[in-house]
């Protein structure tokens, strides 16, 4: 067939226009193309986050403590880091012991102190329960970054986690600790009544990583093993994600990219995450995330009111964005 010289001129030009588009979508930063990025790309938030290394580093915990979730009882006033960087959840509040350690071995070069995480009775305070709950440690990020950031910035969070030998471990089958972000997104929701107008609305959710403890003996398990839970799919379910084959210090990350993609990372040691610690992406519940809130971290354990969780040990805590012409005209940001 035949092409006519103004049809040839309107192929060129579409052609032309295609590659102009291909040129300036790689000309974009990482994250505003909507590719995975690994957490801690660009530069570090220095407002938030913490390395735990002041000698004098201390939480206030303001017992007792908050179990909204449980009983609606918020509890106020609620305990908070002397530094103002870290304060108790309202939905769960804080674990029972928070207290800055010496690191453990094979820490990050250079750093003397780490922070303990460990509960006991985490459910309702005076109550027990006898079944598995869950306490909260929340970084202050969304006061002191004077509002949540949106996701073309790109927002990842990087932390160093120390597991225990296992027979340190709470010896329950389940998720014993958890990393999670707090992500908002817009979504409509039916109107109460036959007529009602369906309501647009802002809803905030909390993907992340767990790790999951199987316990020898337990659910017909041969041996001890532990492997990370990812939260979740896009039905809000949670799938399994590698097992664990060794303890001792371990890298986790998050990511949230333009295209409201949540991207998870993870490797044994201290190092740097890179692209070949990729473990998924996913649009938990289906939601495309417009807003990075916080992160924040869970420890888990049976609530009979003498079982100790597993002490968790965290380490450099960090927020970091990818920083672009857009974001350098936004003063309120560092």
């Amino acid at each position: 067939m035949r092409i006519s010289p103004p049809r040839l001129v309107r192929v060129v030009r579409a052609r032309c226009l295609g590659w102009l588009v291909v040129v300036a979508c790689l000309a974009l930063p990482q994250g505003l193309r909507g590719e995975p990025v690994v957490p801690g790309t660009g530069e570090r938030i220095v407002q938030v986050g913490d390395d735990f290394e002041a000698e004098d580093w201390q939480y206030v915990p303001r017992n007792p403590k908050s179990s909204r979730d449980l009983d609606e009882s918020p509890r106020l006033p609620s305990g908070v880091s002397q530094n103002g960087r870290w304060y108790e959840g309202m939905k769960r509040g804080h674990p029972d012991i928070v207290r800055r350690v010496e690191t453990p071995a094979r820490g990050l070069p250079g750093s003397t102190g780490a922070l303990l995480l460990q509960t006991q009775r985490s459910g309702v305070p005076g109550f027990t329960s006898y079944r598995m709950q869950q306490d909260d440690f929340i970084a202050d990020c969304n006061y002191r970054l004077g509002g949540a950031m949106p996701v073309w910035q790109s927002p990842s969070v990087v932390t160093r986690v120390f597991l225990p030998p296992v027979d340190l471990w709470e010896n329950r089958t389940g998720p014993t600790f958890g990393f999670r972000l707090a992500l908002t997104t817009t979504v409509t929701k039916p109107g109460r009544g036959r007529f009602a107008t369906p309501q647009v609305e802002k809803e905030t959710y909390w993907p992340g990583m767990f790790i999951e403890f199987q316990s020898k003996g337990q659910g017909g398990a041969q041996d001890d093993y532990a492997s990370f839970r990812i939260r979740g799919d896009s039905r809000g379910g949670d799938f399994r994600g590698p097992q664990i084959t060794q303890t001792g210090w371990w890298t986790l990350g998050m990511s949230v990219t333009a295209d409201g993609m949540v991207h998870y990372y993870a490797r044994p040691g201290v190092e740097d995450l890179t692209p070949a610690d990729f473990i998924t992406s996913q649009y938990p519940y289906g939601y495309r995330a417009e807003h990075f809130k916080t992160f924040f971290f869970n420890v888990c354990n049976r609530d009979d009111g003498r079982t100790w969780s597993t002490p968790w040990i965290v380490d450099d805590s960090y927020v970091y964005y990818i920083r672009s012409d857009r974001m350098a005209r936004t003063p309120s940001r560092p």
